[in-house]
């Protein structure tokens, strides 16, 4: 795709500055530009780059090389793009500006870089020191400091090569990545960007498939994970010796390891590359020198991009610094990736993206990855919780011919070979009850619901539902599984009982407090929640449509309103209005009241259970029951008769559990959304 000129410039200047010692690499940046501009600056970006020259170097006679017309610079006022600097780590050739003349050349090349922020400036050091590993980011320092420039041109940007480097490729690197940045104005199609970055890519791999490599790897056999590795510490000896200037020196060894990961940071000098490689249980440091892996290892190493998986053989050791890391012996490519990452401090910040794109999310973000490794840890947890205290965990069916359960609107579907109508479960509750019916005294399934309706930070159409029952149990006995459930899940992820969640903190040590639905409703909503008149004035009040309902339902409309939000918790909100709960038994001494619990946590709803209804008669009459002013939608009375019919077999009193997974598991990683605790939540078609 090419991108179209408007407005903007059709050529732009790149200034070269370069000493007499570096005449070979002018050529080179010469060639470049050539083939760039005819590869991908002209056909992408609609563009060429023109490059103005300054040799800072001196002849014979000590006068100044060849200094560009004053013309030529001017040209370059507003259009001046990049500065590329080429000299060698010799101290005299980085303090060029002496001579008047090119003094005042530099001054109009500085006055253009001020005037476009786009500007950028990055120089090229040839070095002939011997230098170790750690010793080449110090050396780099030096060079900025002896690099005697005006702020305006001192580099953004310093790389180090050897005499045994290919400057070209080094240059090409590093010139294709700077030039096809989306921040530059001549990138008007932010796909023209892309695809200079993948071609760049693709010639990578090209050159490893040349060498013979398979660039989508093979078979790894006995890697370590890296916090395996990085527990080898330990094994690390040390020896002191002294150098022939007296100085003393730190020599490691340590085990053989071998380890894979993907590729998220890399910074070459010259003969060595330090890199990090990160696995799914952390992060090491590799250490790659050209003469520690040798020439064919060394040439796989030039074309290794960011976000490539790789695995190495090597010494776990120390640098000078202490820094543990891996001095690899032999690199393994693994899969190149044609995409490049996110930017390393940028990143994925757009919440959609990070959504539809979980794969990178999960690459590159910041405890992503460690936040959905807690997710099945909690989910392990629960499930051994459960076994161990003698459930059977089972699996319903997710096609229903009813939409029971739960008062909520189902995803509808139609089996064709059947030729009748089906509904999406919207709960897990009437199958697992049934099964009590039949002597599984415990059972419980952890599994995915679906519910047709809105989309929030707490609410996703498809999500996870624990339903756990228990025969001879009531809903007591529900309230202590559920702190039993919490505080294991807590212990499975290592945390403390009291955890962060935004800027608050929960206290999950057990017990919870337990208050009463109508206690609460008359401290918070300040009526006397069995005076009729006082409900509906406080429904009114609130601007509730009052006509025509059931004063429950309004009494759960103004709980909704006044209550919920103020329910810090962790605390079982208990003893519903029967009414309102077909499917709960009602107390022996106060049959208007349902035995019914709902924990809740900041305001949000995480558990409801029941001592569960098992008379079959009452069962049938709630059923056909629909209280005024409810929509059919937000109740639980829908008629089964199947699970009534089951009702008349003998199901044992029993208590009845579920919990919102999700929401647990948002709590418990103090995540801020539904969305970033779901590994692809629904999201709208993706614009195009």
């Amino acid at each position: 795709m090419s991108a179209k000129p408007t407005n903007r410039p059709s050529k732009y200047q790149v200034f070269l500055l370069w000493s007499n010692d570096t005449v070979k690499e002018c050529r080179d940046v010469r060639k470049f530009f050539k083939e760039f501009n005819k590869k991908t600056a002209k056909p992408e970006f609609g563009v060429t780059f023109e490059i103005i020259d300054h040799c800072f170097g001196t002849d014979d006679k000590g006068h100044p090389g060849a200094v560009p017309a004053e013309e030529l610079l001017a040209k370059a006022k507003d259009t001046l793009a990049l500065t590329i600097g080429l000299c060698t780590d010799d101290e005299t050739s980085l303090n060029p500006y002496t001579e008047e003349k090119a003094q005042q050349q530099l001054d109009l090349v500085l006055e253009s870089a001020k005037q476009n922020k786009f500007h950028q400036s990055v120089w090229f050091v040839l070095t002939h020191r011997n230098n170790g590993s750690d010793q080449r980011e110090e050396v780099s320092g030096e060079i900025h400091d002896l690099l005697r420039l005006p702020e305006g041109l001192k580099p953004n940007d310093i790389c180090l090569f050897g005499e045994s480097d290919t400057f070209a490729d080094v240059l090409a690197e590093k010139l294709t990545k700077l030039l096809s940045d989306e921040s530059r104005p001549w990138i008007e199609d932010q796909n023209a960007a892309v695809h200079a970055i993948e071609a760049a890519r693709r010639q990578k791999m090209d050159k490893l498939v040349s060498l013979g490599i398979d660039p989508w790897g093979q078979r790894f056999d006995n890697k370590q994970s890296i916090s395996e590795v990085r527990g080898l510490e330990s094994e690390i000896t040390e020896e002191k010796t002294t150098s022939e200037g007296g100085r003393e020196q730190t020599q490691y060894s340590g085990p053989k390891v071998r380890v894979a990961g993907r590729v998220v940071l890399m910074r070459p000098t010259g003969k060595l590359i330090f890199i990090n490689l990160v696995d799914r249980t952390g992060t090491i440091q590799l250490f790659l020198g050209q003469a520690q892996v040798g020439e064919r290892n060394w040439e796989i190493a030039q074309c290794l991009d960011l976000g490539d998986i790789i695995g190495v053989d090597g010494e776990l050791k120390k640098t000078k610094t202490g820094e543990l890391t891996v001095f690899v012996e032999e690199l393994h490519f693994l899969t190149k990736t044609l995409e490049a990452p996110p930017e390393k401090h940028k990143g994925l910040t757009d919440p959609e993206m990070r959504q539809r794109m979980r794969y990178l999310d999960l690459a590159y973000g910041d405890g992503v990855l460690e936040r959905f490794v807690q997710r099945t840890q909690i989910v392990r947890s629960i499930r051994d919780t459960l076994v161990g205290e003698g459930y059977y965990e089972i699996e319903g069916p997710t096609l229903h011919t009813i939409a029971g359960g739960a008062a909520a609107r189902p995803f509808e579907t139609f089996h064709n070979a059947l030729g009748m109508p089906l509904v999406m479960r919207i709960a897990l509750e009437l199958h697992l009850k049934r099964l009590l019916v039949g002597g599984m005294e415990r059972v419980f399934e952890l599994g995915r619901v679906y519910r047709n309706e809105g989309i929030s930070p707490r609410h996703n159409p498809e999500f996870t539902m624990l339903e756990v029952y228990q025969a001879f149990g009531n809903y007591e006995t529900m309230m202590e599984l559920t702190e039993n459930i919490v505080k294991n899940a807590l212990d499975a992820i290592g945390s403390p009982y009291k955890v962060p969640f935004g800027e608050k903190e929960i206290d999950f040590t057990p017990p919870f407090d337990r208050k009463c639905y109508s206690d609460l409703l008359a401290e918070h909503a300040g009526i006397d929640p069995t005076n009729e008149a006082e409900v509906i004035a406080c429904a009114k009040k609130l601007g509730l449509e009052t006509d025509g309902k059931h004063p429950d339902v309004l009494r759960n409309e103004i709980f909704e309103e006044t209550v919920e939000d103020k329910l810090v918790g962790p605390v079982f909100v208990i003893d519903y209005p029967a009414s309102i709960c077909p499917l709960t038994k009602r107390k022996a001494d106060n049959p208007a009241v349902a035995e019914r619990f709902e924990l809740f946590i900041q305001g949000m709803e995480l558990a409801n259970a029941y001592t569960e209804l098992n008379d079959p008669d009452l069962q049938e009459k709630l059923f056909r029951t629909q209280l005024e002013g409810m929509d059919e939608e937000d109740s639980m009375a829908r008629m089964d008769t199947d699970f009534v019919r089951a009702l008349r077999n003998g199901m044992p009193p029993a208590g009845g559990l579920g919990i919102g997974i999700d929401r647990l598991v948002m709590l418990l990683t103090n995540s801020a959304t539904i969305r970033e605790i779901i590994l692809f939540p629904l999201l709208r078609h993706e614009a195009t």
